[in-house]
């Protein structure tokens, strides 16, 4: 077996998270990022930007980052990665924020609706 295909085995490739803001023109977006282990901090992205962060998912497969989401007044919260559901879909997860919820564009598009915001 060569050494990349234990390193595949043994150490997860690392992710990368790219939040696009595809709200409407004029619309901004306020997004504030973390894991258990990272506070990315607040982000300001205006339309048709985005931010992106990267990291390297854990070896017991819980890796876990959730954001808050706020535009046009009203907050959201959205787990933007969830190693058990994201892992075998995308390294490179490209999440496009619409009014409706976040929309994973990976073969193809996936696309959630908005959980309630935390207390």
């Amino acid at each position: 077996m060569s050494l990349s295909a234990v390193r595949g085995r043994l150490i997860p490739r690392k992710t990368h998270v790219l939040v696009y803001n595809d709200l409407a023109p004029g619309t901004d977006l306020i997004v504030h990022c973390k894991s258990d282990d990272d506070d990315l901090g607040v982000r300001h992205v205006s339309y048709g930007n985005d931010f992106e962060f990267h990291f390297r998912p854990n070896i017991w497969k819980n890796t876990l980052f959730h954001c808050t989401m706020k535009f046009n007044t009203e907050v959201y919260w959205f787990d933007i990665y969830v190693q058990d559901r994201d892992e075998d879909i995308c390294d490179q997860c490209v999440w496009k924020i619409r009014p409706d919820g976040p929309c994973l564009i990976a073969h193809r598009e996936i696309c959630y609706s908005w959980r309630p915001p935390q207390a």
